[in-house]
């Protein structure tokens, strides 16, 4: 790049650590304009970035001049930030999940579309040294034909991360199913190449719910609380006043293909990790911690009872948050938001992830019975898959 793009950034809360990786002046990137709604995110901004326009107005910004903007709200306001973006043509980043509701989902798309405006969305995991590795083994065909995929997600800081702010309502996240699990549903149809076409789900709010220590943390931060100390769960303090989400859930998923996938949450675990399981026609691949210094082992061999793998691979790291993800995605939105062409995230794969968990939840607070994704026009996808054929805005 000539000169660096100017970069705005909407929502300076628990995502904004990424600002780091997009205000490099003089190296192709600058954020020259923050919005936010609240007196503590514009602080936090203004101290993080002197440099930078500080504003509550979003018509500020959207009139900014910027060349490219990352959408960091909560989970439930995407929709509403990002359809003024794209609608005022500006590249927009938007962090997962894309948002909460199907409808609100397929607007941004769909506005997208109409536009021309280039969208990216947030899903660092496909820049996750596990999650790149386990795909390349799948690719070289070490396993054969995927044919079934379990993933076991322990979010062990879910009691500090989870139940003591907004994420803790429907309102604001549908379910933690959808808003957690959007980067697993994600892998898992990145895996197996296809996406869910059928699911069905159980879940409870089986230990948070019990927790009478609340408290009102309006203005507060994960920062504020956070703490390992913070253990059993059932001695949690200063939980969100109002939790109506689940601490607990299990879907099962029907892929496109044939592939069957289930996931795992829960937010009571000892220890944070995530598990993939990959079966194949020749074997099976397996992760054993999801960071430098975990393994991925490789079984390929017919053997009778538990035997060592026939492969181990190590977990690579990177430098930046979660394995050197997060400078990966920024550098991949930066690049796609001035030249355009194919990313490795996918605006489709992130709908049909949100889509995905959206209908487990209503599943598991139902009775149960599956249900159906509703497909996408082909129009879209079609337009997306091609890489948003689009010019850059002004040129």
């Amino acid at each position: 790049m000539e000169q660096d793009l100017k970069v705005g950034i909407v929502g300076f809360g628990l995502r904004s650590g990424l600002w780091r990786h997009a205000h490099k002046p003089g190296q192709g990137s600058e954020v020259t304009i923050i919005c936010d709604t609240s007196e503590r995110g514009r602080a936090d901004a203004a101290e993080r970035i002197p440099s930078a326009r500080v504003t509550a107005d979003l018509e500020e910004l959207l009139s900014s001049g910027i060349d490219a903007v990352l959408v960091l709200t909560p989970d439930n306001q995407h929709a509403a930030v990002a359809v003024r973006t794209l609608k005022a043509g500006i590249p927009t980043f938007c962090e997962k999940p894309l948002d909460v509701t199907v409808e609100a989902a397929d607007l941004i798309l769909q506005t997208a579309f109409e536009t021309g405006t280039r969208l990216y969305v947030g899903h660092n995991m496909r820049h996750m040294p596990v999650v790149v590795q386990m795909r390349q083994l799948i690719e070289e065909g070490k396993i054969g034909e995927v044919k079934a995929i379990w993933c076991r997600h322990f979010v062990g800081h879910g009691g500090d991360y989870y139940f003591k702010d907004w994420h803790a309502q429907r309102a604001n996240v549908t379910s933690l199913l959808l808003q957690k699990g959007a980067h697993d549903i994600d892998v898992i149809h990145w895996f197996a190449n296809s996406y869910t076409k059928r699911v069905a789900a159980v879940g409870d709010l089986a230990v948070y719910g019990g927790v009478g220590k609340r408290s009102n943390n309006d203005g507060k931060r994960m920062g504020d609380w956070f703490s390992l100390e913070n253990w059993p769960p059932t001695e949690q303090t200063g939980l969100a006043e109002t939790i109506d989400v689940e601490d607990i859930s299990m879907m099962n998923m029907v892929l496109d293909n044939g592939v069957l996938a289930s996931y795992q949450q829960c937010h009571f675990t000892p220890d944070y990790w995530r598990n993939y399981t990959v079966i194949g026609t020749k074997g099976r691949i397996e992760n054993f911690g999801d960071g430098p210094g975990g393994t991925i082992k490789v079984w390929t061999s017919r053997t009778s009872g538990f035997a060592e793998p026939d492969e181990t691979v190590e977990i690579l790291d990177g430098e930046g948050g979660h394995g050197g993800a997060d400078p990966l995605l920024i550098e991949e939105f930066l690049r796609f938001a001035a030249e355009g062409g194919h990313t490795q995230t996918s605006p489709v794969a992130a709908r049909q992830a949100v889509v995905a968990g959206i209908l487990a939840a209503e599943s598991l607070r139902g009775d149960g019975t599956a249900k159906e994704v509703p497909a996408l026009p082909e129009a879209l996808v079609e337009y997306f898959d091609a890489g948003q054929p689009a010019l850059v805005r002004g040129v």
